[in-house]
């Protein structure tokens, strides 16, 4: 793999505001699957989170505000696809700009992992995550019925294609 497919190491930005955006660690395995628990219902284990470390096709960005975990967001690489998982954010910290800012990193970190077409799946209802991911220039492109359980739903599945970001 050269270097503009690589998966980035050590990735670590400081945001103006004091966010802290960083690649996940194992360390952070735990405190990232008490979150994923509070915000899914069915949420991956804290193994799953420490799997995706050592990973080359995942990256896994999280975000820290005054030292607690404020968010967390991944991407599975497939060739030059990129399918974005386990977005989440503290919910008392929603509607402050962090899921936005963490995707767009996520993105950017992504791009230099050889991605260029982005997909993810949305539970069919849940219409503060489809206008975020839609200003973020995803569009939905179909449905996956019963994707998802507790409770059973659609999934709308979604892309943000090259063309429609260069």
């Amino acid at each position: 793999m050269d270097s503009r497919t690589a998966k980035p190491g050590n990735f670590s930005y400081e945001a103006e505001d004091g966010l802290l955006f960083r690649m996940l660690t194992k360390e952070d395995a735990a405190e990232v699957a008490a979150l994923e628990k509070e915000c899914f219902s069915e949420p991956w284990s804290e193994q799953a989170f420490c799997d995706t470390v050592d990973n080359p096709d995942a990256f896994f960005l999280t975000v820290w505000q005054d030292g607690q975990l404020a968010g967390y967001c991944g991407v599975f690489r497939a060739w030059t696809d990129g399918d974005i998982c386990n977005v989440a954010v503290e919910p008392a910290k929603r509607k402050q700009g962090i899921g936005r800012r963490m995707l767009t990193l996520l993105m950017k970190q992504g791009e230099r992992m050889g991605i260029t077409d982005y997909t993810l799946e949305v539970r069919a209802g849940n219409k503060s995550a489809i206008r975020l991911y839609e200003a973020l220039g995803f569009k939905g492109e179909g449905i996956r019925p019963g994707f998802y359980e507790k409770p059973k739903e659609d999934a709308l599945i979604m892309w943000k294609r090259k063309e429609e970001h260069a």
